[in-house]
């Protein structure tokens, strides 16, 4: 039996057209997210590629951090969960495998965003101890 190893290369091209300025970019902070907190066809998606089957997250989403479990999810005035305290944004899209549950990404937390090229539409809130976002 005989063994070849794969390469794949893949190159991505990140739709940072929410951000309103760079500044804050050089200051992100790692974040776990959980990932029954996203939907499908909106928030992240689904690879169709069978090779290399990853779904992709989008960045710009906005985070909360869940209390109980210190994980973050997608930002939601309505719940009482932590979530709806906004931490920032997701920075950067994320790759995943379908099945994974928690998820690593970097956290936008302080810097300016344009609300009109969110992925999800987010009413501009005031400035916290945790997240300082100016939205323009």
């Amino acid at each position: 039996m005989t063994v070849s190893p794969v390469t794949f290369t893949q190159n991505l091209t990140a739709d940072r057209a929410w951000l309103a300025s760079l500044h804050g970019t050089d200051n992100v902070d790692t974040i776990t997210l959980d990932m029954s907190t996203f939907g499908a066809g909106t928030h992240f998606f689904a690879s169709t590629d069978t090779t290399i089957p990853y779904s992709r997250l989008l960045s710009g989403l906005p985070v909360g951090k869940i209390t109980a479990s210190g994980l973050y999810g997608l930002y939601s005035v309505g719940d009482a969960d932590g979530r709806q305290n906004l931490a920032g944004f997701v920075f950067a899209e994320v790759l995943f495998a379908p099945a994974q549950t928690k998820v690593p990404a970097a956290l936008l937390w302080h810097g300016s965003v344009k609300t009109a090229k969110l992925p999800v539409a987010v009413a501009a809130v005031a400035p916290s101890a945790v997240c300082q976002i100016r939205f323009v």
